[in-house]
């Protein structure tokens, strides 16, 4: 019996170790990220009104895309966290276009902006003037979400620079699967500014960071996150019947993609590679 003994107790002890690694990932990992765009958030504040717009832009973008993904990357080298987004990179010299994702969780902004080096993200007004993202987000041209006309006509406009336009369909983080209803901006940008739409699907295993997830509670680990590219849409003719087309899409390919994982089809060691 004594060896049995021990062995249940050596796994005890490994399942308590390693669940605080777990949460040593998961909370220093925020604590860099949040001292990274502290950080960039002091130098933005002296560069916005020094640098002409066009070169704040570009500069704000960059340092952002780099910023996320050094924070992607060293989540990624703890073995924890697994991140295939690979996908994303085919975007990187295409023209300008919107690119719509689902938003199951805080870290979906995060993970596209980190593969692209010229997107405008249209963002909650609140967070505009947040003393982590503020001036970062203000250097970088990222758009408010209000008041709505405003928001479309800056979308429309920042087209001209060639970049691409980050908006979450949604509105907000997920609450009922497999997608909530989705707003209608994103029809009228796409038709006033005859700007095609590219579908982003965002496909986890885990709910940590969604809606509603306390901040400090931790996930089953290790966890999963691949990104995939969707079907392409025109600019759209009828902005109503878009948005049910649309919201139809994302209905369906999201329930595929949760068959895909229930099935155990996409693994850990599957999805580690490309950050």
């Amino acid at each position: 019996m004594e060896p049995v003994c021990r062995v249940r107790r050596s796994r005890y002890y490994m399942r308590r170790l390693l669940g605080l690694y777990d949460y040593l990932v998961l909370y220093l990992g925020l604590t860099w990220l949040g001292l990274l765009c502290l950080g960039w958030t002091l130098i933005a504040a002296i560069l916005y009104p020094l640098l002409p717009v066009d070169r704040g832009r570009a500069l704000g973008r960059w340092v952002v895309m780099m910023a996320f993904r050094l924070y992607l990357a060293s989540l990624s080298a703890s073995r924890r966290c697994h991140f295939d987004l690979s996908a994303l990179d085919a975007l990187r010299h295409e023209g300008p276009l919107i690119i719509a994702p689902n938003h199951p969780s805080l870290l979906d902004a995060v993970m596209v902006i980190s593969r692209l080096p010229n997107v405008a993200c249209v963002m909650k007004s609140s967070l505009m003037d947040n003393v982590f993202l503020g001036a970062g987000s203000r250097l970088a041209r990222y758009i408010g979400s209000e008041p709505l006309r405003q928001m479309i006509h800056l979308a429309v406009q920042d087209f001209q620079c060639g970049s691409h336009l980050l908006l979450f369909p949604e509105g907000t983080r997920t609450t009922h699967d497999p997608v909530n209803p989705l707003k209608g901006s994103i029809g009228l940008i796409a038709q006033q500014a005859q700007m095609p739409i590219q579908t982003v699907l965002i496909e986890t295993d885990t709910r940590y960071l969604g809606k509603g997830w306390p901040l400090f509670r931790k996930p089953v680990m290790p966890i999963t996150y691949r990104v995939r590219l969707g079907r392409r849409f025109d600019p759209p003719s009828n902005t109503q019947r878009f948005m049910v087309e649309l919201h139809d899409y994302f209905a369906n390919e999201l329930i595929h993609g949760s068959a895909f994982y229930a099935t155990g089809e996409l693994s850990a060691s599957d999805a580690a590679p490309p950050i």
